[in-house]
């Protein structure tokens, strides 16, 4: 039996090792060989005419890089494109028969950048903005880049209707070198207009003017204008600001310019619910009040119904919260937060009913840096290894915090890192009065190793300790305890710590815990992760000392619009007494 020109045909792909990984990759993604295999039925005429396609692929690929006289040979079954015997042989496949086709690439001679020039009224340090360079290689994507880049550098520098055409490009195939060329416009240098804010209906104008930094007659600069508007965009009140400008001058010879804003619905309500095998589910609903008096004041009520079915919990408990936020307090940098906190935890290491009362100052010092300092008062009874305590804390916590990470649930660069020292007074407890210090620190940074944000390496470390207090002086709550998805995972929770008699976790007054995590995209919803988890809580305030703790896992990904649906699943390498041989952990977001 043989199959007609219409019949469906298999077929496999090989392209041949051009010595370059980063082109390789580029060829494999330019190429509808590939990508339509298997995805829809072709007969022998139709593959033949695809692989004519992707050769025209293949060539724009190649010129791309600076490849400008390479070039592109497909076989099928051996056969050149051309070869007239191509089809018949196709045609005469015995039926379910797989056709290999085989790409060659020749790139040829790399071809390097020669003489740039830039054709306007331009400084020195504009036409440097452009990144390009005589001998670096004459890559399109970089020449491209550098329309852009000139644009926005005139933009910069108060040049408002600027004008930059495509680049122009000149191949010498003697020097293999090529020449390009930038056509600028600048237009004149212009001052900025009137600065209105539009579109507000409850948002008191006094509070989002209050942010804005640019003022008439300021030289015009885009990127400031940018950064106004994120600013005023980042505002809870606020689901969009766009930034305006006319076509041309008003009568003053200056350039107005509006921010149109729209306000965000003024109430919202949100559910979130995680999982692990250890605590359970954990089902959280809050209501939340974006401008209580105009001036974008928030309130936030949150109830939560914690360590549901969870096998570290001998019953579910609860967490009522209201949260108050005043923005702009004193200076425009800075707010001031309340919070007040009802809690009721039923874990087998200690039970626990509390009640929080926080204030709260933070600080921007800048876009990543932030400072905070605040107060608390604290009443709470805990129940451990059959003692019962009454505490009354009150505590004066300091902190720092870096954030230049480009995605809150799923960062892929930058770095995190917060720092806080929180002195404490306690009264009542294990044995009266008290007066101890707890540090804590912790850190992360996001490697793309591949520079396309779909292979990550997650770097992870975090340090504590607490002096002043003996262990059982320190409330159980506040001591540390190492397991959980929070840190060493694998562990029960709180699990991998110094243990009392009955195999139960007591806590210990300083830890460590370090991860190193590899996490990979997968098409273009999923992903997948593997991990090493590693820590040590001591019972003396020395952290790296102490048993170690280390785990493993692997994890999968969803990826939606809101952030990536996380499950892991993780092993402890050092067996507890008491613990599980495994964990099971579902959460929105990355672990860290």
């Amino acid at each position: 039996m043989i199959v007609r020109a219409a019949d469906p045909l298999a077929y496999t792909v090989e392209i041949k090792p051009t010595g370059r990984a980063d082109l390789d990759a580029l060829l494999r993604q330019s190429s509808t060989l590939i990508s339509l295999r298997g995805k829809a039925a072709i007969g022998p005429f139709a593959l033949i005419a695809r692989a004519r396609q992707d050769i025209v692929r293949f060539q724009s690929a190649l010129e791309s890089q600076g490849y400008y006289l390479g070039k592109v040979t497909i076989s099928i079954l051996g056969h050149d494109l051309d070869d007239p015997a191509l089809l018949a042989t196709l045609d005469a496949l015995p039926a379910k028969a797989t056709a290999p086709v085989v790409v060659s690439i020749d790139t040829g001679p790399l071809y390097h950048l020669g003489k740039i020039d830039i054709i306007g009224e331009v400084t020195d340090s504009e036409r440097a903005a452009t990144g390009l360079k005589p001998g670096q290689p004459a890559i399109a994507a970089d020449v491209l880049a550098g329309q852009g880049k000139l644009l926005k550098a005139l933009k910069h520098d108060g040049h408002a209707f600027a004008k930059v055409a495509p680049p122009e490009a000149i191949a010498h195939d003697d020097t293999h070198t090529l020449d390009v060329s930038f056509h600028a416009d600048p237009g004149p240098r212009v001052d900025l207009g009137p600065v209105t804010l539009k579109g507000l209906k409850m948002v008191n104008p006094n509070f989002p003017e209050g942010l804005i930094t640019l003022k008439q007659g300021m030289p015009y600069d885009a990127d400031q204008i940018e950064q106004q508007r994120q600013i005023l965009a980042g505002l809870p009140v606020f689901a969009g600001v766009q930034a305006e400008t006319p076509d041309q001058l008003d009568a003053n010879g200056q350039l107005p310019l509006d921010f149109a804003a729209t306000e965000a619905p003024r109430h919202a309500i949100n559910f979130s619910g995680s999982y692990s095998t250890d605590l359970g589910a954990d089902l959280t609903a809050s209501w939340t009040d974006r401008n209580v008096f105009g001036n974008g004041e928030s309130l936030t009520l949150s109830a939560s119904a914690d360590e549901i079915g969870g096998l570290d919990a001998q019953y579910p408990g609860y967490n009522l919260s209201g949260t108050y936020t005043i923005p702009q307090w004193q200076r425009i940098d800075q707010t001031l937060s309340f919070n007040v906190t009802a809690l009721q935890q039923y874990l087998y290491t200690y039970t626990q009913t509390a009640l929080y009362a926080t204030s709260t100052v933070t600080r921007q010092i800048t876009p990543a840096l932030s400072v905070n300092i605040g107060a608390g008062l604290e009443q709470e009874v805990i129940s451990q290894n059959n003692s019962s305590f009454f505490y009354a804390l009150f505590s004066t916590p300091v902190g720092l915090k870096w954030d230049n990470t480009n995605n809150p649930l799923e960062p892929t660069k930058g770095v995190r890192a917060t720092a806080q020292v929180t002195p404490t007074a306690s009264l009542g407890g294990y044995d009266g009065h008290a007066f101890f210090v707890i540090g804590q620190s912790q850190a992360s940074t996001y490697i793309d190793l591949l520079g396309n944000g779909r292979t990550v390496l997650a770097l992870r470390a975090m340090v504590g300790d607490i002096w002043g207090a003996s262990e059982f002086q320190v409330p159980a709550d506040q001591r540390f305890y190492g397991g959980g998805s929070a840190n060493m995972r694998g562990y029960r929770y709180q699990w991998a710590s110094p243990q009392f008699a009955d195999q139960l976790p007591a806590g210990g007054l300083a830890m460590d815990a370090g991860t190193v995590e590899l996490r990979q995209r997968i098409g273009s919803n999923w992903g997948a992760a593997t991990f090493f988890d590693v820590g040590q809580v001591s019972e003396q305030p020395a952290p790296f000392t102490g048993q170690t703790y280390p785990s493993v896992g692997v994890g999968v990904r969803y990826f939606t619009g809101f952030g990536p649906i996380r499950v892991d699943f993780a092993v402890p390498l050092v067996q507890v007494p008491g613990d599980f041989p495994f964990e099971i952990y579902i959460g929105l977001g990355e672990a860290f």
